[in-house]
Protein backbone atom coordinates (compact mmCIF):
# COMPACT_ATOMS: atom_id res chain seq x y z
CA UNK A 1 0.00 0.00 0.00
CA UNK A 2 2.71 2.68 0.71
CA UNK A 3 4.26 2.04 -2.53
CA UNK A 4 0.82 2.40 -4.63
CA UNK A 5 0.52 5.59 -2.28
CA UNK A 6 4.04 7.15 -3.33
CA UNK A 7 2.88 6.02 -7.32
CA UNK A 8 -0.61 8.39 -7.00
CA UNK A 9 0.97 11.21 -5.69
CA UNK A 10 3.74 11.18 -8.05
CA UNK A 11 1.11 10.92 -10.74
CA UNK A 12 -0.50 13.73 -9.63
CA UNK A 13 2.28 16.08 -9.26
CA UNK A 14 3.84 14.97 -12.50
CA UNK A 15 0.92 15.57 -14.33
CA UNK A 16 1.05 18.96 -15.39
CA UNK A 17 4.63 18.23 -16.83
CA UNK A 18 3.61 15.18 -19.00
CA UNK A 19 0.68 17.12 -20.28
CA UNK A 20 3.27 19.63 -21.81
CA UNK A 21 5.61 16.84 -22.16
CA UNK A 22 3.03 15.51 -25.05
CA UNK A 23 1.99 18.43 -26.38
CA UNK A 24 6.08 19.06 -26.86
CA UNK A 25 5.74 15.63 -29.20
CA UNK A 26 3.12 16.33 -31.34
CA UNK A 27 3.97 19.39 -32.34
CA UNK A 28 7.23 17.73 -32.96
CA UNK A 29 5.83 14.50 -34.78
CA UNK A 30 3.38 17.36 -37.28
CA UNK A 31 6.66 18.86 -37.66
CA UNK A 32 8.27 15.82 -38.92
CA UNK A 33 5.15 15.00 -41.01
CA UNK A 34 5.37 18.54 -42.55
CA UNK A 35 9.31 17.68 -43.65
CA UNK A 36 8.54 14.33 -44.88
CA UNK A 37 5.79 15.40 -47.69
CA UNK A 38 7.48 18.52 -48.41
CA UNK A 39 10.44 16.50 -49.01
CA UNK A 40 8.02 14.02 -51.22
CA UNK A 41 7.31 16.48 -53.35
CA UNK A 42 10.49 17.89 -53.97
CA UNK A 43 11.73 14.47 -54.90
CA UNK A 44 8.91 13.84 -57.04
CA UNK A 45 9.20 17.40 -58.89
CA UNK A 46 12.95 16.80 -59.51
CA UNK A 47 12.13 13.52 -60.90
CA UNK A 48 9.59 14.43 -63.28
CA UNK A 49 11.98 17.36 -64.42
CA UNK A 50 15.33 15.68 -64.24
CA UNK A 51 14.39 12.15 -64.41
CA UNK A 52 15.77 9.49 -61.63
CA UNK A 53 19.35 10.26 -60.12
CA UNK A 54 22.32 8.27 -60.52
CA UNK A 55 24.91 9.54 -58.65
CA UNK A 56 27.82 9.31 -55.90
CA UNK A 57 27.07 11.23 -52.02
CA UNK A 58 30.38 11.86 -50.11
CA UNK A 59 32.51 9.86 -49.20
CA UNK A 60 16.50 -15.69 -33.70
CA UNK A 61 19.96 -17.20 -34.99
CA UNK A 62 20.96 -19.37 -38.32
CA UNK A 63 23.97 -21.41 -38.51
CA UNK A 64 24.73 -23.75 -41.39
CA UNK A 65 26.35 -24.55 -44.44
CA UNK A 66 25.23 -24.81 -47.95
CA UNK A 67 27.47 -26.41 -50.95
CA UNK A 68 28.61 -24.64 -53.69
CA UNK A 69 27.73 -24.87 -56.68
CA UNK A 70 28.87 -27.35 -59.54
CA UNK A 71 31.45 -25.53 -62.04
CA UNK A 72 33.12 -23.57 -59.14
CA UNK A 73 36.59 -24.42 -58.44
CA UNK A 74 38.20 -24.97 -54.95
CA UNK A 75 41.38 -23.68 -55.37
CA UNK A 76 42.61 -20.80 -53.01
CA UNK A 77 38.99 -19.57 -51.54
CA UNK A 78 38.51 -16.25 -49.72
CA UNK A 79 36.40 -15.83 -46.21
CA UNK A 80 34.59 -12.73 -46.37
CA UNK A 81 32.21 -11.64 -43.45
CA UNK A 82 29.24 -9.10 -44.63
CA UNK A 83 26.45 -7.51 -42.40
CA UNK A 84 23.23 -5.46 -43.04
CA UNK A 85 21.57 -3.28 -41.16
CA UNK A 86 18.80 -0.72 -41.39
CA UNK A 87 19.92 1.83 -39.14
CA UNK A 88 16.67 3.70 -38.77
CA UNK A 89 18.43 6.95 -38.67
CA UNK A 90 20.46 6.43 -35.71
CA UNK A 91 16.68 6.47 -33.67
CA UNK A 92 17.30 2.74 -32.14
CA UNK A 93 14.47 1.20 -31.45
CA UNK A 94 12.71 4.21 -29.74
CA UNK A 95 10.39 7.14 -30.57
CA UNK A 96 11.17 9.20 -34.12
CA UNK A 97 14.43 10.59 -35.20
CA UNK A 98 12.87 14.17 -34.49
CA UNK A 99 11.97 13.58 -30.99
CA UNK A 100 15.35 12.41 -30.07
CA UNK A 101 18.17 15.44 -29.03
CA UNK A 102 21.59 14.88 -31.47
CA UNK A 103 23.26 13.28 -27.99
CA UNK A 104 21.28 10.33 -28.21
CA UNK A 105 21.63 10.39 -31.63
CA UNK A 106 25.30 9.90 -31.30
CA UNK A 107 24.82 7.66 -28.54
CA UNK A 108 23.02 4.79 -30.57
CA UNK A 109 25.45 5.84 -33.29
CA UNK A 110 27.87 4.44 -31.43
CA UNK A 111 26.08 1.32 -30.13
CA UNK A 112 26.13 0.26 -33.94
CA UNK A 113 29.38 1.03 -34.32
CA UNK A 114 30.38 -0.84 -30.88
CA UNK A 115 28.53 -3.84 -32.67
CA UNK A 116 29.89 -3.95 -35.66
CA UNK A 117 33.38 -3.46 -34.11
CA UNK A 118 32.69 -7.02 -32.40
CA UNK A 119 31.47 -8.55 -35.70
CA UNK A 120 34.37 -7.64 -37.50
CA UNK A 121 32.46 -7.77 -40.89
CA UNK A 122 34.70 -6.70 -44.21
CA UNK A 123 31.39 -4.97 -45.74
CA UNK A 124 29.08 -3.35 -44.18
CA UNK A 125 25.48 -2.51 -46.19
CA UNK A 126 23.38 0.21 -44.23
CA UNK A 127 20.16 1.52 -45.25
CA UNK A 128 18.34 4.68 -43.62
CA UNK A 129 21.39 5.83 -43.16
CA UNK A 130 21.48 10.01 -42.98
CA UNK A 131 23.60 12.71 -43.88
CA UNK A 132 23.02 16.16 -42.88
CA UNK A 133 19.33 16.27 -41.61
CA UNK A 134 17.39 18.06 -39.47
CA UNK A 135 15.60 15.30 -38.18
CA UNK A 136 18.38 13.49 -37.05
CA UNK A 137 21.14 15.32 -35.12
CA UNK A 138 22.32 17.36 -38.73
CA UNK A 139 25.58 15.51 -39.20
CA UNK A 140 26.84 12.55 -41.35
CA UNK A 141 25.70 9.56 -40.05
CA UNK A 142 27.97 7.57 -42.62
CA UNK A 143 31.16 9.27 -41.72
CA UNK A 144 30.50 9.12 -38.15
CA UNK A 145 29.86 5.21 -37.89
CA UNK A 146 32.91 4.94 -40.68
CA UNK A 147 35.39 6.40 -38.04
CA UNK A 148 33.50 5.11 -35.03
CA UNK A 149 33.95 1.34 -36.14
CA UNK A 150 37.09 1.63 -38.12
CA UNK A 151 36.67 1.94 -41.67
CA UNK A 152 38.74 3.25 -44.09
CA UNK A 153 36.43 3.14 -46.91
CA UNK A 154 32.59 4.18 -47.25
CA UNK A 155 30.31 5.34 -49.58
CA UNK A 156 26.88 7.09 -48.85
CA UNK A 157 23.80 7.59 -51.67
CA UNK A 158 20.76 10.14 -51.18
CA UNK A 159 17.82 8.55 -52.46
CA UNK A 160 16.02 11.71 -50.59
CA UNK A 161 17.34 15.20 -50.54
CA UNK A 162 15.59 17.98 -50.04
CA UNK A 163 14.18 20.51 -47.23
CA UNK A 164 17.40 19.87 -44.78
CA UNK A 165 16.75 16.14 -45.17
CA UNK A 166 19.61 13.91 -46.73
CA UNK A 167 19.32 10.51 -46.18
CA UNK A 168 19.39 6.52 -48.18
CA UNK A 169 21.59 3.68 -48.58
CA UNK A 170 25.62 3.11 -47.72
CA UNK A 171 28.37 0.85 -47.75
CA UNK A 172 31.42 0.31 -45.27
CA UNK A 173 33.97 -1.55 -46.45
CA UNK A 174 37.73 -2.48 -45.09
CA UNK A 175 38.80 -3.18 -48.75
CA UNK A 176 38.52 -0.13 -51.20
CA UNK A 177 35.46 0.53 -52.98
CA UNK A 178 35.63 1.20 -56.55
CA UNK A 179 32.90 1.75 -59.61
CA UNK A 180 30.39 3.01 -56.93
CA UNK A 181 27.23 4.31 -58.40
CA UNK A 182 24.06 5.59 -56.50
CA UNK A 183 20.82 4.88 -57.47
CA UNK A 184 17.51 6.28 -56.94
CA UNK A 185 14.22 4.65 -57.64
CA UNK A 186 11.36 6.44 -59.61
CA UNK A 187 9.21 8.08 -56.88
CA UNK A 188 6.11 6.12 -55.43
CA UNK A 189 3.89 8.98 -53.62
CA UNK A 190 2.79 8.99 -51.16
CA UNK A 191 5.98 7.27 -49.86
CA UNK A 192 9.48 8.73 -50.18
CA UNK A 193 11.92 7.31 -52.74
CA UNK A 194 14.41 4.51 -51.92
CA UNK A 195 17.51 3.18 -54.06
CA UNK A 196 20.38 1.19 -53.68
CA UNK A 197 24.39 2.11 -53.33
CA UNK A 198 26.57 -0.51 -55.61
CA UNK A 199 30.56 -0.45 -55.38
CA UNK A 200 33.22 -2.92 -55.92
CA UNK A 201 36.36 -4.62 -53.86
CA UNK A 202 39.14 -6.14 -54.53
CA UNK A 203 40.03 -8.89 -52.54
CA UNK A 204 43.39 -11.42 -53.13
CA UNK A 205 42.56 -14.65 -54.34
CA UNK A 206 38.63 -13.63 -55.60
CA UNK A 207 38.99 -10.80 -58.09
CA UNK A 208 36.45 -7.83 -58.42
CA UNK A 209 33.26 -8.63 -56.15
CA UNK A 210 30.49 -6.49 -56.76
CA UNK A 211 28.73 -5.43 -53.47
CA UNK A 212 25.20 -3.92 -53.06
CA UNK A 213 22.98 -2.05 -50.35
CA UNK A 214 19.26 -1.80 -51.17
CA UNK A 215 16.74 -0.49 -49.40
CA UNK A 216 13.18 -1.40 -51.55
CA UNK A 217 9.83 0.25 -50.88
CA UNK A 218 8.00 -0.73 -47.97
CA UNK A 219 3.54 0.26 -48.85
CA UNK A 220 3.24 -1.68 -51.85
CA UNK A 221 4.01 -5.39 -54.14
CA UNK A 222 4.12 -3.81 -57.03
CA UNK A 223 6.53 -1.03 -56.73
CA UNK A 224 9.00 -3.42 -54.93
CA UNK A 225 8.50 -5.53 -57.67
CA UNK A 226 8.99 -2.62 -60.31
CA UNK A 227 12.25 -1.55 -58.29
CA UNK A 228 14.04 -4.89 -58.48
CA UNK A 229 13.92 -4.97 -62.24
CA UNK A 230 15.37 -1.80 -61.75
CA UNK A 231 18.04 -3.08 -59.45
CA UNK A 232 18.32 -6.50 -61.63
CA UNK A 233 18.97 -4.29 -64.93
CA UNK A 234 21.58 -2.14 -63.35
CA UNK A 235 23.51 -4.65 -61.63
CA UNK A 236 23.56 -7.32 -64.51
CA UNK A 237 26.43 -6.32 -65.69
CA UNK A 238 28.33 -5.96 -62.64
CA UNK A 239 31.44 -8.15 -61.79
CA UNK A 240 30.90 -11.61 -60.14
CA UNK A 241 30.81 -12.81 -57.66
CA UNK A 242 27.84 -11.16 -56.83
CA UNK A 243 26.74 -9.85 -52.51
CA UNK A 244 23.34 -7.83 -52.88
CA UNK A 245 22.14 -6.73 -48.97
CA UNK A 246 19.22 -5.10 -47.80
CA UNK A 247 16.23 -4.34 -46.48
CA UNK A 248 13.89 -5.44 -48.93
CA UNK A 249 10.85 -5.26 -47.23
CA UNK A 250 9.08 -8.64 -47.80
CA UNK A 251 9.28 -12.32 -46.75
CA UNK A 252 10.12 -14.91 -49.24
CA UNK A 253 7.40 -16.38 -49.37
CA UNK A 254 4.61 -12.87 -49.17
CA UNK A 255 5.39 -12.13 -53.13
CA UNK A 256 7.54 -12.93 -55.90
CA UNK A 257 10.00 -9.83 -55.33
CA UNK A 258 12.93 -11.61 -53.97
CA UNK A 259 12.91 -14.61 -55.93
CA UNK A 260 12.55 -12.78 -59.08
CA UNK A 261 15.82 -10.86 -58.46
CA UNK A 262 17.39 -14.21 -57.39
CA UNK A 263 16.36 -15.52 -61.06
CA UNK A 264 17.17 -12.18 -63.15
CA UNK A 265 20.82 -12.09 -61.15
CA UNK A 266 21.14 -15.88 -60.56
CA UNK A 267 21.32 -14.90 -57.10
CA UNK A 268 20.54 -17.41 -53.71
CA UNK A 269 19.44 -16.67 -50.18
CA UNK A 270 20.24 -18.56 -46.89
CA UNK A 271 17.79 -20.62 -46.36
CA UNK A 272 14.68 -18.40 -47.90
CA UNK A 273 11.95 -20.84 -46.04
CA UNK A 274 13.76 -20.15 -43.08
CA UNK A 275 10.90 -18.74 -39.96
CA UNK A 276 13.32 -16.52 -38.59
CA UNK A 277 12.56 -12.83 -38.24
CA UNK A 278 14.84 -9.13 -38.67
CA UNK A 279 11.93 -7.21 -38.34
CA UNK A 280 10.48 -8.13 -34.44
CA UNK A 281 6.82 -5.89 -35.01
CA UNK A 282 5.77 -7.20 -37.30
CA UNK A 283 7.84 -11.19 -36.69
CA UNK A 284 8.76 -10.71 -40.62
CA UNK A 285 12.13 -11.53 -42.16
CA UNK A 286 12.33 -8.37 -43.99
CA UNK A 287 15.98 -8.32 -44.37
CA UNK A 288 18.74 -10.93 -46.62
CA UNK A 289 21.69 -11.61 -48.03
CA UNK A 290 21.61 -12.31 -51.53
CA UNK A 291 24.80 -14.34 -53.38
CA UNK A 292 26.10 -15.38 -56.29
CA UNK A 293 27.84 -18.73 -58.02
CA UNK A 294 31.07 -19.28 -56.68
CA UNK A 295 29.68 -18.14 -52.93
CA UNK A 296 29.27 -20.16 -50.27
CA UNK A 297 27.26 -19.56 -46.62
CA UNK A 298 29.56 -20.52 -43.96
CA UNK A 299 27.43 -19.07 -41.16
CA UNK A 300 24.45 -17.12 -41.15
CA UNK A 301 23.25 -15.24 -37.53
CA UNK A 302 20.45 -12.84 -37.03
CA UNK A 303 21.70 -10.59 -34.18
CA UNK A 304 20.58 -8.87 -31.41
CA UNK A 305 17.46 -6.42 -31.02
CA UNK A 306 17.93 -2.41 -29.87
CA UNK A 307 20.65 -1.17 -32.34
CA UNK A 308 16.90 -0.98 -34.38
CA UNK A 309 13.72 -1.47 -35.48
CA UNK A 310 15.56 -3.96 -37.80
CA UNK A 311 18.25 -6.74 -36.20
CA UNK A 312 21.64 -6.91 -38.40
CA UNK A 313 21.78 -9.62 -40.35
CA UNK A 314 25.56 -11.25 -40.41
CA UNK A 315 26.72 -13.94 -42.70
CA UNK A 316 30.36 -15.54 -43.45
CA UNK A 317 31.23 -16.67 -46.87
CA UNK A 318 33.45 -18.17 -48.56
CA UNK A 319 34.52 -17.19 -52.33
CA UNK A 320 36.17 -19.24 -54.85
CA UNK A 321 37.82 -17.55 -58.00
CA UNK A 322 36.39 -17.70 -60.65
CA UNK A 323 37.97 -19.93 -63.76
CA UNK A 324 39.48 -17.91 -66.63
CA UNK A 325 37.66 -18.99 -69.62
Amino acid sequence: MPQTSRCNTSTKQQAGPSRFRRWIRRLACAAAIALVLGAAVQVGVSYYVCGPSVYGAGSGSLHASEPIRSGATASRPVELTVMTLNAAHGRADGHHQALQKKESIVENLDEIAATVRELAPDVVALQEADGPSIWSGRFDHVAHLAEAAGYEHSYRGEHVSGLKLAYGTALLSRHRLDNTASITFPPSPPTLTKGFVVGEISVPGAGPITVAAVHLDFSRKSVRQEQVERLAEELADRPRPMIVMGDFNCDWDDEPTLATLAEKLDLRAFEPDSTTTTFPKLGKRLDWILVSDHVEFIDYQVGETGLSDHQPVIAKLRIYQRKNR
